[in-house]
């Protein structure tokens, strides 16, 4: 159990660093490399921005998780 915990949150933490490289900042972003800034500045938040958000707020609460399981396995050990 704690050996799949650890993974999951290796594999979830990368994720995260990723995704947060990916949003689009004040300059344009890592998003902009992959197309992101191809968009007009007519339309506010594009569809790719929006689910990259959720998608962000996804593995972090993921990423949240297997910090408390980690926590709660030493607590119990």
């Amino acid at each position: 159990m704690k050996l799949a915990l650890d993974i999951g949150l290796v594999v979830t933490s990368v994720m995260l660093i990723v995704l947060v490289l990916l949003h689009r900042g004040k300059g344009g972003g890592l998003s902009s490399l992959f197309g992101g800034g191809v968009q007009s500045s007519l339309s506010g938040s594009s569809v790719v921005e929006r689910n990259l958000d959720r998608l962000t707020v996804f593995v972090g609460v993921i990423w949240l998780i297997f910090i408390l399981g980690i926590g709660l396995d030493i607590k119990l050990s």
